[in-house]
């Protein structure tokens, strides 16, 4: 069946009797429908969250083979209460441009999803709209104060780094002129539109800890400046407000539940390789007001996801992982070694030998931050007893257990051992996390930290935009914020190409972008995609729905 398939099939409980398993009543909860609900912050307990375990599922470098670390996650939490645990699986909220072009939803798949399968990956309560109103309401008084003739506070428009968002993927709109058509019609510019999940306030409500931090990190957005060479801030045009209260609902986690009728809360969406990856802040926190093990994910790779959950998020929330699953395939593993990508169900020793040196890699960079590590090896039907063994034995040199799991095709009975294992180490583990860097520490030495220690580059190179950037940085005061490093999710490096355990390579910074509202600064390397394109034949093509309200096509 397909996994829209075993979705259908399943039987969900009123979204009241999900919430009485982590001790809600149902006045507590804001229902959207019978099987989805919005839970009050003030269900967010401080004390029981320091009790709480905290898991934290991250991946090898990904490759066109998949890892599944949503999937992990999912049976992970599933197993987890199998084995006669409290536990909850804390996800991010798919965006509808992947969705509806090539990479579809983000609900897990087999027997390891969250459901309702196709309202979270559809429209889900709301929050990806709100974020994009709120986001384009900014945009809109932008342009109106430059239009303005009585209140205007002078914004060169040269200067205007905002965008507009949608959350759909569509290229013709990377790059466009507005405000054509005459005077009336306002100040004619170049500009463009980015993916919702690109938005600056996407990351900002992900980091927020409640509405006021919320309102106030928005104020803080830079937005570029003005004729005179001051910059120029949403609070300057009283915009913070109004994109609170487009938001006063966005802010509360979702409560779902997965195909074993476990708990699950789904809550934010940020893209990985440009802003922090992981879901928000208010999520996590309450999932550990609420139970005792909470399992989250951080988008792509643990050089991109990982690291910034770790250095941004947690040491932004005080917050510190008791464990970490790292997720691998053998057939990802494999395309890491050079086998092709067609050949990669066929048995391939040498090829898994050589690109068993990505996972090794990662498994190093966690061992950076102090924090003990499980490797789940996520079984397909192609895997052989050799490639598996080949596997846990070099685990095994590098000290760390690896658990074979059968997360698509059993769910929580295939992640039992993978739970034991993973319970064992997050009960023994209390010690804070160790970050790769200072927030304090000048940027550049961020930059480095990150660039050597975790990708393994040898020097750092900086564009002449860059340069500029770093002046500027220190001129707005700040430069005590922290690195989010946005490069390919491909390679360890900057470049795509290089898979495996690049060495001897140097990474260049191209720009660095400032994200004042949410708190940090964005070195940029490479070229980044935040407007994504559809592919020649997108998933939206073989999306329907019958009379009955029944749809297909979604995966």
């Amino acid at each position: 069946m397909t996994d829209l398939d075993i979705a259908r099939k399943a039987q969900m409980k009123p979204i009241a009797d999900i919430a009485a398993q982590l001790g809600l009543d149902a006045q507590d909860l804001e229902l959207y429908g019978q099987y989805k609900a919005k839970i009050p912050l003030s269900k967010i307990d401080l004390d029981q969250a320091k009790r709480s375990k905290l898991i934290l599922v991250t991946a090898i470098s990904p490759t066109p083979a998949g890892e599944g670390k949503t999937t992990v996650s999912i049976g992970l939490t599933q197993g987890i209460n199998r084995i006669g645990k409290k536990s909850i699986v804390v996800l991010r909220e798919p965006s509808l441009g992947p969705v509806f072009g090539i990479k579809g939803g983000a609900t897990g798949g087999g027997y390891s999803q969250v459901l309702p399968m196709e309202d979270i990956n559809l429209h889900f309560t709301g929050d990806f709209a709100a974020i994009e109103k709120a986001h384009n309401l900014l945009s809109a008084l932008i342009d109106n104060n430059i239009q303005s003739k009585t209140h205007s506070i002078g914004i060169d428009p040269r200067t205007v780094v905002w965008k507009r968002v949608m959350d759909m993927n569509d290229r013709a709109l990377r790059q466009v002129i507005i405000g054509l058509g005459g005077t009336t019609m306002g100040v004619p510019r170049e500009t463009g539109f980015d993916i919702t999940a690109a938005s600056e306030i996407m990351a900002i409500l992900c980091l927020s800890k409640d509405l006021t931090d919320l309102k106030e990190r928005l104020g803080n957005i830079f937005v570029g400046f003005t004729f005179d060479k001051k910059p120029v801030y949403a609070r300057d045009l009283h915009a913070q407000g109004a994109m609170t209260a487009l938001l006063k609902d966005a802010i509360k986690p979702n409560l779902v539940q997965t195909l074993e009728n476990t708990p699950a809360i789904i809550h934010g969406g940020p893209f990985a390789n440009i802003a922090q990856g992981t879901n928000t802040v208010i999520a996590t926190k309450m999932g550990m007001s609420l139970s005792d093990y909470v399992i989250t994910e951080a988008g792509f790779g643990a050089d991109l996801g990982a690291e910034k959950f770790l250095d941004i998020k947690c040491v932004s929330a005080g917050l510190s992982p008791n464990a970490i699953v790292l997720v691998a395939t053998i057939r990802a593993l494999k395309y890491h070694g050079g086998a092709a990508l067609d050949s990669l169900t066929e048995e391939n020793l040498e090829a898994l030998e050589k690109g068993l040196v990505n996972l090794e890699k990662h498994l190093e960079n966690i061992a950076l931050f102090g924090i003990p590590a499980v490797v789940a090896i996520n079984q397909f039907t192609s895997d052989t007893e050799a490639e598996i063994r080949m596997v846990a034995d070099r685990c095994a040199n590098l000290g760390a257990d690896a658990v074979l799991a059968n997360v698509w095709g059993e769910g929580g009975k295939g992640t039992e051992a993978l739970a034991r294992a993973v319970v064992t180490k997050a009960d023994s583990h209390n010690d804070p996390l160790k970050p790769v860097y200072n927030w304090n520490d000048p940027v550049e030495e961020k930059i480095a930290a990150v660039a050597t220690k975790i990708y393994g580059a040898k020097s750092i190179e900086y564009a002449g935009k860059a340069r500029i950037d770093l002046r500027r940085i220190k001129n707005l005061g700040l430069e005590h914020l922290p690195v989010c490093m946005a490069k390919t999710q491909k390679s360890l490096s900057d470049n795509p190409k290089l898979i495996g355990r690049p060495s001897g390579f140097t990474v260049t910074v191209r720009e660095i972008e400032i994200a004042a509202g949410a708190g940090f600064i964005i070195p940029i390397l490479g070229n980044m995609m935040r407007m994504p394109g559809l592919p020649s034949v997108p998933a939206a093509n073989n999306i329907d729905i019958d009379n009955e309200g029944n749809i297909t096509g979604l995966f």
